[in-house]
């Protein structure tokens, strides 16, 4: 015979609630830092290709290593959960400039989706700088 508590079916809900939070919270910021970290990757292998394409859209390619360490490092802290809110809103900006820069041709049916895509990561990134990094984060230890 075992001793239950009443109390522990309410809190069960309540718990699988938590459990999905932390699980989508990590899952969010890893899948965010996935469009970033092999761009900036990419990036680096194809550093020349890279910079004369910044260079055709009127964009010194100087800046070149700024956005390389951006989309690199960026991606790194997002998914340690490092500075999320700090690091999810510099990044939404360099994604709405990225777009508005690299994807104005609304004529363009594909131009118009990456344009839309990059509003939509934004947003995602949007989230984090109003939630946070979620428990499972360096954000939540330092906190401790």
């Amino acid at each position: 015979m075992s001793i239950t508590n009443p109390a522990l079916p309410q809190d069960e809900p309540a718990r699988a609630a938590s459990v999905i939070t932390t699980i989508a919270a990590v899952a969010g910021r890893v899948l965010l830092a996935v469009l970033f970290l092999p761009t900036g990757l990419g990036k680096l292998g194809s550093y020349a290709a890279t910079a004369g394409y910044m260079q055709s859209a009127g964009v010194p390619g100087a800046l070149l290593p700024a956005v390389i360490a951006t989309e690199i490092l960026g991606a790194i802290a997002l998914i340690l959960g490092w500075q999320t809110r700090i690091t999810a809103f510099l990044l939404a900006g360099f994604t709405l400039l990225a777009g508005i820069v690299f994807h104005h041709n609304f004529a363009d049916p594909v131009q118009w989706v990456m344009f839309l895509k990059n509003l939509a990561i934004a947003g995602g990134l949007l989230l984090l700088v109003a939630n946070g990094a979620g428990p499972i984060s360096l954000d939540r230890r330092a906190r401790r």
